[in-house]
């Protein structure tokens, strides 16, 4: 909804997208520093920058991911960075472990603000973590490319609704690696002011994919429903204009930042609501075996008869389990001549975007992905990393 996202801006630490920082709906530009850079923090509103000395051995070397290199050492997608004395020591799979249960104080984005379910997945995923709130998903990228955040917590994908597109699109605009995943319930709550009832209601503001997960309470309740850019905004915009005939779908952590009263709890139509988030960071770790883990990769095909099934036997005949494919337009190239110049037609170019169980500390998983790099046009590893096994 265009006029209650347009007249709200938190008054907590939000970075945009276009280099802003601003308590209100404008503001100056800034220039965001470029590192190597000390750590000094500019107001207490703006995320300090990162100190690159905080490796795990004092080491600013990068260590290769084992067996990765030698995999893509002729390809120009490597999924190692080369040397470079900016850049830390990549994490270990159990120095990545450890890490998260010490509780280190990391700067973790997030989309939305204050009370939106991604700043809880970024909780679960780092406790004790500083979260940093962005305006957008293209933000949060950026802050963990220009080192004002160590990581980056962003949807990818609910059980209900589906992938969240726009962030495969950034993976792949993006040179971040996946660190981890993790899963979070999502247990929506009808909010409104204090003294407010519900037969008092007339609409309800919220992101469009909690609407549509509510869609059968909120229909039997006569509301109109009207979209902003996050759950907890939609909270934020409700308590802020004090409404006495607007409610909100949101979290009841954002119920209690924001003062407001849980009319109902559980009003999403299907209680088996979970988000699976990825942790993104600027280095990859280096994958093992003692624990499960899963890779996900994107590769691109040429088009004929049978080749996504050529694809995809790769990874079946060496036992390897896919847990998720998605295919998305090639932008820079979506449409494409046949090559049979008496036909004449064209066709959509895709990428394909695969997660497997397997670590690429696997044989089997180096394996599969030289197999696929023989006929592939393209291919990427975007990381290998611990499964979320907290909700199975």
């Amino acid at each position: 909804m265009a006029t209650a996202t347009s007249n709200i801006r938190s008054p907590s630490i939000i970075l945009f997208g276009k280099g802003t920082v601003s308590y209100q709906r404008t503001a100056a530009p800034f220039q965001i520093p470029q590192f190597p850079l000390n750590r000094p923090r500019f107001t207490a509103l703006f995320a300090s920058l990162h100190d690159g000395n905080n490796n795990d051995d004092g080491s600013n070397k990068i260590t290769k991911a084992v067996g990765l290199e030698e995999l893509f050492e002729d390809s120009p997608y490597d999924v190692v960075s080369k040397d470079s004395p900016f850049h830390p020591r990549p994490l270990s799979s159990t120095q990545f472990s450890n890490s998260v249960s010490a509780g280190s104080r990391l700067r973790v984005a997030y989309q939305g603000v204050r009370g939106a379910y991604s700043e809880a997945a970024a909780e679960k995923a780092y406790p004790n973590c500083e979260a940093v709130p962005c305006d957008q998903f293209d933000a949060a990228f950026e802050a963990v490319e220009k080192w004002i955040v160590d990581r980056a917590v962003l949807p990818i994908e609910n059980s209900l609704g589906g992938s969240i597109h726009r962030n495969y699109d950034l993976l792949l605009r993006h040179s971040l690696h996946i660190v981890g995943e993790v899963k979070l319930a999502v247990r929506h709550c009808l909010l409104a002011n204090h003294g407010v009832r519900v037969e008092d209601l007339h609409r309800v503001l919220s992101h469009p994919q909690a609407l549509a997960q509510c869609e059968n309470t909120l229909t039997k309740l006569g509301l109109s429903r009207e979209a902003t850019d996050d759950t907890a905004l939609a909270a934020k915009y409700v308590a802020f204009n004090k409404l006495k005939d607007t409610g909100a779908v949101a979290s009841s952590s954002a119920a209690k930042i924001y003062g407001l009263n849980i009319l109902a709890e559980d009003v999403q139509d299907d209680c088996d609501n979970v988000t699976r988030f990825l942790m993104l960071a600027r280095e990859p770790i280096i994958p093992g075996v003692e624990k499960p883990f899963k890779t996900s990769i994107v590769f691109s095909l040429e088009e004929g008869p049978g080749v996504l099934f050529k694809a995809l036997a790769v990874f079946a005949l060496r036992q390897i389990n896919l847990t998720k494919i998605e295919s998305r337009p090639l932008r820079n190239q979506p449409l494409r001549a046949s090559d049979d110049s008496n036909n004449g037609s064209k066709y959509f170019d895709y990428l394909f975007y695969v997660d497997f169980e397997a670590s690429m500390a696997e044989e089997r998983a180096q394996n599969a992905l030289r197999h696929l790099k023989e006929f592939a046009t393209f291919l990427r590893v975007l990381g290998s990393y611990p499964v979320d096994t907290t909700m199975l």
